[in-house]
């Protein structure tokens, strides 16, 4: 059985939450946040990751994986969330380097911003300087999506479990997506996949009780 380290208010955590749902793939989730300082412990930094973040994932034999792309990889190699093709396998990939380069540094940060208990005074700037990029990405998947299902090989796939959470968070971020029906269209079919848990179930599923 594989352990999940991480707090599902992440979107990067609530990935390998979707991504094991969807698979069906046994797991342990221990609670770690960096709210609460829990990803700065000795303990953490020694023995989970040494660069203090969630999520990561712990393997059967005690390896530990780091970084959402890596883990969601780990967990669907052998799935059929994972392609057969060299090349589909490059192009999951490069949807995930864009999730974490022209997506999640905008939409992601946006909605950690318009969600901040302590908003900054400089707030409404930075928002405003994200704005453009993150309407650019949400761009970018409208038009593939305007001609396919899905992003790569016409079946769902690592790169759209990627893509879902802060699309999905997009409207709390600012961004309208009432200007990108292919994206909302998609949207749908990842929530209508078999196993598919929202964000909001997966949070109550692995927060501990206050």
């Amino acid at each position: 059985m594989v352990r999940i380290y991480g707090d599902c208010l992440s979107g990067n955590c609530y990935k390998l939450k979707l991504v094991t749902e969807l698979l069906g793939t046994p797991h342990a989730w221990k609670f770690v946040t960096w709210t609460d300082g829990g990803t700065r412990t000795d303990d953490f930094v020694s023995r989970v990751n040494p660069a203090g973040k969630v999520p990561v994932l712990e393997t059967p034999k005690g390896e530990m994986i780091p970084e959402s792309g890596a883990a969601l990889y780990y967990l669907a190699r052998d799935s059929h969330l994972w392609p057969t093709r060299e090349s589909d396998r490059a192009q999951v990939l490069r949807w995930m380097f864009f999730e974490q380069y022209s997506h999640e540094p905008n939409l992601a940060v946006s909605h950690s911003l318009k969600t901040a208990a302590n908003p900054a005074t400089e707030t409404d700037t930075k928002l405003a300087e994200l704005k453009p990029a993150g309407e650019g990405a949400l761009q970018t998947m409208e038009q593939h999506l305007s001609t396919n299902d899905w992003f790569v090989a016409g079946a769902p796939t690592i790169a759209d479990i990627s893509l879902y959470p802060y699309t999905y968070k997009a409207p709390v971020a600012g961004f309208d997506l009432s200007d990108y029906p292919h994206v909302v269209a998609w949207l749908g079919r990842v929530e209508r996949l078999l196993g598919f848990i929202s964000m909001e179930d997966a949070i109550a599923q692995t927060t501990p009780a206050k």
